[in-house]
Formats: C-alpha cells, structure tokens, sequence
C-alpha cells in the first residue's frame, strides 16, 4: 500500500501521528540500510563512501529523533520497534548480499528518493490540516534528505 493511500485511510483525528509513525518506521529502516552499506562497503572509493555512509546513517537518525518528538508532542506515542519499522516502513528490503560500493550507492539512492518523497507527502498531510509546525519540520527534514541524496547521486557519476 502507497504512503498517499495509508494516509487517505486514516479516518480519526490523529491522523498527523500516523503520518509521522509511518514516516519514522522508513526513517529508522533508511539508517539501517545505511549502517548496513557503511559496515560492507568495498572497492575503489572505499574510505569515502564508508565515511558518507556513517554520515548519512547520523544525520538520518537525528531526523528520526525529530519524528518521534513532534509524534509525542501531538499527543501521540513515538513508534519505533523493530516490529513496527518492519511492517510500517515504505522501503523495500535492503540487499545484505551486495558489497561494491557503486551497489550501494545504487541501493542507497533508490530508498532515499522513496523517504523523500514520502516526506514530501507527509508536508502536504500537514499542511492540508492546518498544522505549519509540523510541516516546516517536515521540510527541514526533506530538505536534509534531498541534500543527503545529491551527496549519495554524485558517486553514480
């Protein structure tokens, strides 16, 4: 099921709290993934990608933590389990066999788009029920992830 169809099917007033659970469960799936290329990177650009890796993975985990806040500020309960990121989370499973960097660079590009976009989605979500906090949080965030892909992209030149 789409982000954009998990939304519309949110019927009860905290439908902003769904959207931020959701968003942290692909949030927290993307570190993952990121902390998974950065531990088996190998090949040419070897250092370099394994220090944007561990960058990215850092960055990506401070976002997380401003999810599950604005989540709990709204009354909501943070939902970040292993449990829940495994079912709620928009990415598909991260390959655990691949190794060269260019794959990763190629893994890593393609979830961080889907986490952007979902973003994307959940700026509108808020905007569309009046709340600009959360939105302006959710544009800090994407922002953040749009640079974080260009810096990913540049490797696949």
């Amino acid at each position: 099921m789409s982000f954009a169809h998990k939304i519309k099917k949110q019927t009860q007033p905290n439908t902003l709290i769904a959207v931020l659970n959701h968003l942290l469960a692909s949030t927290i799936d993307f570190k993952l993934s990121a902390k998974q290329a950065h531990w088996n990177v190998t090949g040419e650009n070897f250092i370099a990608l394994h220090e944007l890796f561990d960058e990215v993975s850092s960055k990506v985990d401070g976002y997380a933590d401003m999810l599950a806040e604005r989540s709990v500020q709204l009354g909501g309960t943070a939902q970040g389990t292993l449990q829940t990121v495994s079912s709620q989370s928009s990415l598909g499973d991260y390959p655990v066999d691949i190794h060269d960097g260019r794959e990763h660079v190629m893994a890593l590009s393609g979830e961080i788009s889907v986490l952007a976009d979902a973003s994307r989605q959940g700026i509108n979500a808020a905007s569309d029920v009046g709340d600009m906090v959360t939105a302006d949080l959710l544009t800090e965030i994407t922002r953040g992830l749009d640079k974080l892909h260009w810096f990913i992209r540049s490797h696949l030149v």
